[in-house]
């Protein structure tokens, strides 16, 4: 379903840095060479995800965690090494990227869909579904702008939620709005997780990614440290912080 070969990701941190003569004269350090050394986000990252499967995803911050899941999702290209992916993906990672904050909830709604690649008959469709979920029904015409967070995410979890994809790719979006929305959240995640979708799944709640997930990969510093059945995988994870 998903195959990653040698997934590297090089980032050029100092891309736009101007420095004034005098810190380049006093500096301690070698500018020309931080310059021309790349950030690894990724190095040599290989796995396989095959069809059903829900696959975790752990590791401390800055590990390169969301960096896999956006290059796995087509946003980003990888530096090298390729991934190919069989069937629809439904990317929830950064709820709400893409809306345009000037447009009313039900504008960005049908903005996101075309977006998605759905058509205008089968948003219509999924309107009321969409509002009834999120709970929004009383800001429909208000620009987002004007949302919390929260709203934002909340909007953005029900349109992303409205299909059952072939391939679920879901970065630590069960937080979003109050306690009663997360359980709703959490309990539209179950549901597509047992509809046989694919799923790729970033939490720093490892005793979930234990229960909920068939295999975790461990990710640190842009290499996989482990890779197995969850359970090992995250315990290892646990006694090693």
């Amino acid at each position: 379903m998903i195959e990653a070969k040698n997934i590297t990701m090089k980032f050029d941190l100092n891309r736009g840095k101007v420095r004034s003569l005098k810190e380049r004269l006093f500096a301690k350090v070698d500018d020309e060479a931080l310059e021309k050394k790349p950030f690894l986000a990724l190095n040599d990252v290989s796995f396989d995800v095959k069809k059903g499967e829900i696959l975790g995803i752990i590791g401390g911050n800055g590990a390169g965690k969301s960096t896999l899941l956006k290059i796995l999702a087509g946003i980003m290209k990888p530096s090298s090494g390729q991934v190919t992916v069989k069937g629809t993906i439904a990317p929830m990672i950064e709820l709400g990227t893409g809306f345009d904050f000037e447009l009313s909830a039900l504008e960005n709604i049908y903005l996101s869909g075309a977006v998605l690649g759905y058509s205008k008959n089968f948003i219509n469709s999924k309107v009321v579904e969409i509002f009834d979920f999120s709970e929004l029904w009383d800001f429909k015409d208000v620009p987002v702008k004007y949302f919390s967070s929260g709203m934002v995410a909340r909007l953005a979890f029900a349109v992303s939620t409205i299909v059952v994809p072939d391939v679920l790719i879901v970065d630590e979006i069960l937080s979003v709005g109050d306690m009663s929305f997360q359980k709703k959240s959490y309990k539209r995640m179950k549901e597509l997780m047992c509809s046989g979708s694919t799923v790729i799944y970033v939490s720093h709640d490892v005793e979930s990614l234990g229960k909920m997930c068939d295999r975790v990969i461990w990710i640190d510093k842009g290499t996989i440290k482990m890779i197995g059945e969850a359970k090992k995988v995250c315990e290892a994870f646990i006694d090693a912080v």
